[in-house]
């Protein structure tokens, strides 16, 4: 039987007052008030930069950015049921599910609150065009009164009845996801606060998977640690199902399942998880079923992982191009590359944001822009062979700054 190396040093991630309870947030309120004025502040600025009288978001992620009201945001991203205009003179308009107003009350960030006017199929069935078309008569009022002549309006995501009635009453609709995004992306002190935070959730609930990790467990028991402490510390949701064992890690992307976790094999997962506050923490890490030794299989698809990693959070800097990123970025093995994961870092903050920056053998695809300070980014690695019997998958989050790539999280990496 392989040696058993148990990690202490990730038991101190579990709450210190005792796993039975909840991780409390110790970010004081006015932090998160200073958060909100500058999310909006950012979102206006950027309307205005693109001569826009307003903004018209269905997005719940833009929603929270621009607003900070959280309201079913799952079940809203597959129903559109409320939706918020913002306008370029900072004016902001919550529409809400249908007796659900009240959850706007205490935001300094909303002006006004009004029902949301729903027309998509579900809830509209045939009376969808008399519906959409009180809707957008609403909204043409809106940019009547505050746009001052303007009838640019930013539109984040919109069904085609929706589209057709607003150019019906000759409003010019303008992309309005590039701009939700180019506000997004720089981020304030007091966001990293309430990102640090999501991420220390994320970490406990980490080391609650690895406390779990034993053999006859399965991947799906494992993955439940995750949801658990996020759930019962203030968090929302988690995006994907990405927590595999052993033959399932490879190729990656296969989603959890009944599978019984197996002594000695690798268990690698992808958090994706959307915490407090409505930040992202999008952390991976590999370890053993068992807490086993690793093999010496397994300890070189590690230790190529955490190169990769090492490496390219080392060459960031702010005002680097993509490309000049590429030039520098860490080199994957021939022999691991068609295993290889798509990115080499993306955009995190209240989801995986821009930009997306494939690795060196996708490169071709990539599109132009660059590293700014006050950007959060993840940085990834996926390493194994085809054909192989396990992959081992890694990522963490880093703030730039102006001397380079800060981590945010320090959950431990194997000791290999």
């Amino acid at each position: 039987m392989a040696e058993i190396f148990k990690d202490s040093r990730k038991r101190e991630y579990l709450n210190s007052e005792g796993a039975d309870r909840p991780l409390k947030s110790p970010v004081p309120h006015e932090v998160l008030v200073r958060a909100r004025a500058y999310r909006k502040r950012r979102l206006v600025e950027q309307l205005i930069a693109h001569d826009c009288a307003a903004g018209l978001f269905y997005d719940p992620c833009n929603i929270r950015y621009a607003t900070d009201v959280a309201n079913m945001q799952v079940w809203m991203l597959h129903n559109a049921s409320r939706y918020a205009v913002v306008c370029a003179d900072s004016h902001a308009i919550a529409f809400e599910y249908k007796r659900s107003e009240h959850m706007t009350q205490g935001f300094e960030t909303v002006n006004e609150t009004r029902t949301a006017r729903t027309w998509f199929y579900m809830t509209a069935g045939d009376r969808r065009p008399e519906r959409v078309e009180a809707w957008a008569d609403e909204i043409a009022d809106i940019l009547r009164e505050h746009g001052g002549g303007n009838v640019r309006l930013a539109v984040d995501r919109l069904e085609l009845s929706g589209v057709d009635a607003l150019r019906r009453r000759g409003i010019t609709l303008v992309e309005g996801q590039d701009i939700a995004e180019k506000a997004r992306v720089i981020k304030s002190e007091d966001e990293i606060a309430l990102m640090r935070w999501t991420i220390r959730v994320c970490e406990a609930g980490m080391a609650r998977m690895y406390e779990a990790s034993e053999p006859g467990r399965t991947e799906n028991e494992i993955w439940a640690e995750l949801h658990f402490e996020n759930a019962r510390s203030g968090g929302e949701w988690l995006e994907t199902r990405l927590c595999t064992s052993g033959q399932h890690t490879n190729p990656w992307l296969q989603e959890a399942s009944d599978h019984a976790c197996r002594y000695g094999d690798i268990l690698a997962f992808d958090t994706d998880m959307i915490g407090p506050y409505g930040y992202c923490a999008d952390l991976s890490r590999s370890w053993t079923i068992g807490h086993t030794r690793m093999t010496a299989g397994q300890r070189d698809l590690y230790l190529h992982a955490l190169e990769q990693i090492s490496h390219n959070v080392s060459i960031i800097r702010p005002g680097m191009s993509f490309a000049e990123f590429n030039d520098a970025a860490w080199r994957i093995p021939e022999r691991f590359q068609p295993c290889r994961y798509g990115l080499a870092l993306h955009g995190v903050g209240m989801a995986d944001e821009w930009p997306s920056v494939p690795n060196h053998v996708d490169f071709a695809r990539a599109y132009s822009g660059s590293l700014e300070e006050g950007m959060t980014v993840c940085v990834e690695s996926l390493i194994g062979e085809q054909g192989g019997p396990e992959c081992i998958k890694l990522e963490t989050q880093v703030l730039l700054t102006e001397k380079g790539a800060v981590r945010l999280d320090s959950f431990p990496f194997e000791e290999v």
